[in-house]
């Protein structure tokens, strides 16, 4: 009986934990538009999604930031981004225009790594 309450204590314990570790893995880093006030102009929002307009001049970069959202994010001019996540990974991102990508929430830092500006619509699931 001891066993079961202490191994229900541990799983109960450990739940918590994990979840307040993501929430304030989550809350450290602001979010695009306080992040990349220059690269993000929100072009629409309502309470179920959030439209945005990204644009990424070569050499530009934003620092890490958190998205909060599920996203998908539609190319509006081909360029190249190199995406980099808090724990040291990164992905190039060569980007053609009409290609769309799902995104789903996440954390990272983004820098133009291309020679052309790097234009695209993101929109977000609330």
């Amino acid at each position: 009986m001891k066993k079961s309450l202490i191994l229900g204590w541990i799983v109960a314990v450990g739940a918590v934990f994990t979840f307040v570790g993501g929430a304030i893995a989550e809350e450290m880093y602001p979010d695009q538009y306080v992040a990349g006030p220059t690269i993000y102009s929100k072009k629409f929002e309502n309470e179920r999604t959030r439209v945005s307009e990204i644009k990424f001049n070569p050499g530009e970069q934003i620092a890490m930031h958190t998205h909060a959202y599920d996203h998908f994010v539609y190319i509006l001019d081909a360029g190249q981004l190199t995406l980099s996540t808090p724990d040291g990974k990164t992905n190039v991102v060569d980007g053609t225009v009409g290609q769309i990508m799902w995104i789903p929430k996440e954390t990272h830092a983004a820098q133009n790594t291309g020679t052309s500006v790097f234009r695209a619509l993101v929109v977000e699931f609330k």
